[in-house]
Order: C-alpha cells, then structure tokens, then sequence
C-alpha cells in the first residue's frame, strides 16, 4: 500500500479534470499520519490558487478564528490535515466561485483518509462537504449546522467562513453563541 508522502504526491500531480478548469490544476491538499483534526471544505479559491496555501485568504482568517487556533498551529500538518472536496480552484461562476469539481473526493477522498489513522475530529464546511459525507440531501446547511450534535463525534458541521456569510451568522447568532464554544472545546481536545 502506498505511503501518505505517496498519496500526495499523486494528488498534488493529479489531472483529472484538467478539461474542465479554466487554468492549470494546482491540487491544495496538506497531510501527515500524525494529524488528529480534519478540516474539508469546498474548494480553494483564487487567491488560494496563487499562493498555494490552503485557507490563505479572508475565509482561512475566520475559520482560524472560529477554532481558537494560531496559523502556526493551522499549517502544522502533524497536527491539521486539510484536504478540500475539490483540490483546484473551480473557476468563477456568476454568483461567486463554482462548485467543487465532481472527480476528486470519489477519486482521492478514500486514499488520504485511509492513511489519517491519528484524526480525532473532521470538520465538514459547507454543504458539498456535508452532503458527500453526511448524505444530507434534503436538509438545508442551516439545519445540518443547528444538528452539529448528531454528528459528534465523528463530524462537526460548520458554514462556510466566507466574509459573503455575514447575512447567514447575522440571522443564525446561535452559531457564534453556542455553537463557536463547543467548536473551540473539542478542537483543542482533538489537539491534545
């Protein structure tokens, strides 16, 4: 069976959907066997696609935010793996970017995670995410978020941290009261 360091190695080469992006595919995904927490989003954005760094942007500063953790401590990947369901920028479409390309969590989603054994906790951010993983079809994100309780303590359920939420976390304040709290406590446990 193929190591971890393998695994990315292949995935970071990938060019599956090269077809269907509108640049070069530059997969964003970060690893170690020793990592206890889990974070999969949708897909890195633009600027992530520049830097290479997953979560560099506005919405990485909320989530760093929201789980009580130092960037120091977020791009450790002995203690954080990062692995989006797409691993290319999608491209933009006319309400922001497009969703997450169909081919890499089936294809690669399996592969890294057989090789995570250490993962305490997988935070599941926005819908793609929590639908692939949680088969939640016909449950809005609101209410899978509001039942974060039901997936512990496998899954927590979170929103998207995009400054374009400001609406969403403006009508839900529950989030940020009750919900932030929990988040921050069992992160740090995951960590220990």
């Amino acid at each position: 069976m193929p190591t971890l360091i393998k695994v990315l190695e292949e995935a970071r080469a990938c060019r599956l959907c090269a077809d269907g992006l509108p640049h070069e595919p530059r997969p964003i995904v970060s690893a170690s066997p020793n990592a206890r927490l889990l974070i999969i989003g949708q897909a890195p954005g633009s600027k992530v696609h520049e830097s290479g760094v997953p979560w560099d942007d506005k919405s990485g500063d909320r989530l760093r935010q929201w789980l009580n953790i130092s960037k120091q401590v977020f791009y450790d990947d002995t203690k954080v793996a990062i692995m989006p369901m797409g691993f290319c920028y999608p491209g933009k479409g006319r309400s922001g970017d497009l969703p997450p390309r169909p081919e890499c969590a089936p294809h690669w989603h399996a592969k890294v995670l057989s090789r995570l054994p250490e993962i305490q906790l997988t935070l599941l951010i926005g819908q793609y995410a929590q639908r692939y993983y949680l088969g939640n079809d016909s449950r809005t994100l609101t209410d899978t978020v509001a039942a974060w309780r039901d997936h512990l303590p496998t899954y927590f359920a979170l929103p998207h941290p995009s400054p374009r939420n400001q609406f969403w976390l403006r009508k839900n304040p529950w989030f940020e009261k009750e919900v932030l709290v929990e988040l921050q406590k069992r992160v740090k446990k995951a960590l220990l």
